[in-house]
C-alpha cells in the first residue's frame, strides 16, 4: 500500500499553541520523507478547535516544500466553494513552482453549515458550486485565455499565471464522505478520490468505491492506475494496551470537538446533504471500541495495525494509505515513534504481503 501522513489538528489555543503545533508538525513531515512516505497533507477547515489550526492548506504545505525535497504535498482537502477560482488556482499553481512539481490537489465540497454561513455561501449549492470550482481550476491551470460563466463566477478571458509545473495541471483527487455521485464523477473524469471510512458504514463506502471504479472503467481507463486514498487516524505504539488507551482518549477529544461543529446539523435541513440531518446523533453515538473492532480507526502495536490493514484491504482493495499519527495534543516524540514504526514495521509486511501474491 502506498502511504503518506495526514495532519488534521484537533486541538485549541489551552491545549498547544498553533506555533508548536506548526513546529511539530513540519518536523514530521520532514521524517516522514526521510522515511519514504510518499504525501504529506493537511486539511481545510476555519475557526474552532475541528480543524481550526489550518485556514488554508497551500500556506502549511509551502512551508513543508521548503524543508523536503521529495515528498508529495496534497490538500485534503481545498474548498472551492469559499475561495475564487482565479484566486485558489493561483495560489496552488504557486506551490506547485515553489515544490518544483510536487503538488496534488485534493478538492472537497465542506459540510458544516457555520463555514457556509461564515463565508455568505448557500449550502444548498455546494454540489454546483463544488464542481464548478473543480472544472474552473482546472482549466486556468492548462488553457490560455480562459472564460467562465458558471452562474457562481463570471470572468475572463484570462490566462493565470503562474503555471503549474506539472503540464496539464497537478493531479486532482475529489473527497466523498458519503456520495456515490462524487464517486462516479471522479471516475469519468480521470481524477482520484479521497475517502474517510469514519463516516459511513462499510456498504456505503463500497458503494462510492463501486462507483468510482466503474465509472473509472467504463470511461476506457485501465483499472489498475484508479487511485482511492482512504483516510485514518492510526494510533501505533510498541505496547498494544498503550496505543489503545490513548487511541480512547484523544478520539474522545476529537469526539468533543466535532459534536459543537455539527450541532448546527440538529437545525438545518437541505436537500444538498441527504441524512446529515441525524449527523449530530450519529457523532454522539460514537463508540471507540465498535469503530476500532469495524477498522475504522487504527490502534494498536504494529502487529495489530498489520491485521487491520490486511483486512482493510480485503473490503476494499489495493488503496493508498494516509494516516493521521497525532491529532494534537500527543507529544511529538510518540508521534514521531509512530510514524517511524508504520514505516519500519507495518509498510515492509503489507509490501511483503504484495510480494506473495505476485
Amino acid at each position: 500500500m502506498r502511504h503518506g501522513i495526514s495532519l488534521f489538528p484537533v486541538l485549541e489555543p489551552a491545549e498547544k499553541s498553533a506555533t508548536d503545533y506548526y513546529d511539530e508538525s513540519l518536523r514530521l513531515v520532514q521524517l516522514a520523507e526521510s522515511l519514504g512516505y510518499r504525501h504529506a497533507q493537511i486539511v481545510e477547515h476555519y475557526l474552532g478547535g475541528y480543524g481550526g489550526y489550518s485556514p488554508d492548506p497551500a500556506t502549511f504545505l509551502a512551508a513543508a516544500a521548503a524543508r523536503t525535497s521529495e515528498i508529495r504535498l496534497l490538500t485534503g482537502a481545498a474548498v472551492p466553494a469559499f475561495t475564487h477560482p482565479v484566486q485558489l488556482a493561483g495560489k496552488l499553481a504557486l506551490l506547485d513552482t515553489l515544490s518544483h512539481g510536487r503538488v496534488e490537489v485534493g478538492f472537497g465540497r465542506a459540510f458544516l453549515p457555520a463555514e457556509f454561513a461564515m463565508f455568505g455561501v448557500d449550502i444548498d449549492t455546494s454540489r454546483d458550486r463544488f464542481v464548478a470550482g473543480v472544472l474552473a481550476c482546472r482549466r486556468l491551470w492548462s488553457e490560455t485565455d480562459v472564460v467562465v460563466d458558471d452562474g457562481f463566477h463570471r470572468f475572463g478571458p484570462v490566462t493565470s499565471l503562474p503555471r503549474p509545473v506539472q503540464r496539464p495541471h497537478p493531479p486532482i483527487l475529489l473527497a466523498s464522505a458519503m456520495s456515490p455521485q462524487t464517486g462516479a464523477w471522479a471516475g469519468r473524469e480521470g481524477f482520484g478520490l479521497q475517502v474517510v471510512p469514519t463516516v459511513t458504514s462499510r456498504e456505503g463506502l463500497r458503494e462510492v468505491l463501486g462507483a468510482y471504479r466503474t465509472a473509472w472503467a467504463e470511461a476506457g481507463r485501465d483499472p489498475a492506475e484508479a487511485r482511492v486514498q482512504m483516510k485514518f487516524t492510526c494510533y501505533l505504539d510498541t505496547d498494544a494496551d498503550r496505543a489503545i488507551t490513548t487511541a480512547g482518549e484523544l478520539e474522545r477529544n476529537y469526539v468533543a470537538k466535532m459534536s459543537a461543529v455539527v450541532a448546527d446539523w440538529s437545525r438545518t435541513r437541505t436537500r444538498a446533504y441527504a441524512g446529515y440531518e441525524r449527523l449530530t446523533e450519529k457523532v454522539a453515538r460514537y463508540d471507540f471500541a465498535a469503530a476500532h473492532r469495524d477498522n475504522k480507526v487504527l490502534a494498536g502495536d504494529p502487529a495489530g495495525v498489520l491485521a487491520q490493514l490486511r483486512t482493510i484491504r480485503e473490503w476494499y482493495g489495493d488503496v493508498e494509505l494516509s494516516c493521521v499519527f497525532n491529532p494534537g495534543t500527543l507529544s511529538e516524540e510518540r508521534a514521531a515513534a509512530a510514524v517511524r514504526l508504520f514505516a519500519e514495521q507495518v509498510v515492509p509486511a503489507l509490501d511483503g504481503d504484495r510480494e506473495a501474491v505476485a
